[in-house]
């Protein structure tokens, strides 16, 4: 992020010299638009979590863990729920079990699966963790609850089109 705000919207100077130029920039602004979006969010998201000792991808899983009915699940699940690939989950397991916030367990019927099972210490970070991306409002200020809702919709149609889930 710029450490000042600049005197103009350089994406929408992009998007006039696009029109003039190239031809419709409808969807080269709101791409470019996303990506800008997206270094800012994980800027605020991860200006929130570090005091934490976490990352986003860390505290997604501590929360992953947390929704579970037995606040454990196997990694495969993990990563599936989280799409991530299977050495990133092993990765992020790792960091957390090496922080006391969760840790390994054989499965009670499948020797074949080991669970992750999060700690009280690991409930407890992720409590104050999400106090503190809350109060940040996930790094979408700037927009009403309905605008919030309405840009998850929106993008949503997009991860769907693309195949990212079936629905």
């Amino acid at each position: 992020m710029t450490s000042r705000p600049l005197p103009f919207d350089p994406i929408a100077r992009a998007a006039e010299l696009w029109e003039e130029r190239i031809g419709p920039s409808d969807a080269m602004a709101a791409v470019t638009s996303v990506m800008r979006v997206q270094q800012i969010i994980q800027s605020a998201v991860d200006g929130a979590l570090r005091p934490h000792s976490l990352t986003f991808a860390r505290y997604e899983a501590l929360v992953l863990l947390s929704f579970s009915k037995r606040g454990s699940l196997p990694m495969r699940v993990m990563g599936e729920r989280l799409q991530l690939h299977p050495t990133s989950v092993t990765n992020i397991v790792d960091r957390l079990e090496a922080d006391g916030l969760v840790k390994r367990t054989p499965h009670p019927t499948d020797r074949r699966t080991t669970l992750t099972e999060i700690t009280q210490a690991g409930r407890d970070r992720r409590e104050v963790a999400t106090q503190a991306v809350t109060e940040i409002d996930f790094g979408l200020r700037g927009l009403t609850a309905r605008q919030t809702k309405q840009l998850s919709d929106l993008l949503a149609r997009v991860r769907k089109s693309v195949g990212d889930f079936t629905d």
